[in-house]
């Protein structure tokens, strides 16, 4: 379908079929839930990560003075 094609349809709707529209039923979502063990080895992880990432820059930044 191109942009032309989409103008030549949008005659064929009147305003009044706005008024017709289905009802729309919003639901809230679940509380995402994690286990113990999953959550502690994340920020684990993360922190170790981090660590890693800090030395590493160091490292590179003390190599370049030299």
């Amino acid at each position: 379908m191109t942009a032309e094609d989409v103008i030549y349809d949008a005659d064929l709707y009147a305003d009044g079929d706005l008024d017709e529209a289905d009802i729309v039923e919003w639901y809230e979502t679940r509380p995402i839930t994690i286990s113990t063990p999953a959550a502690v080895g994340s920020i684990i992880g993360a922190f170790t990560l981090g660590v890693l990432t800090a030395v590493g820059a160091l490292a590179l930044m003390g190599r370049l003075d030299d």
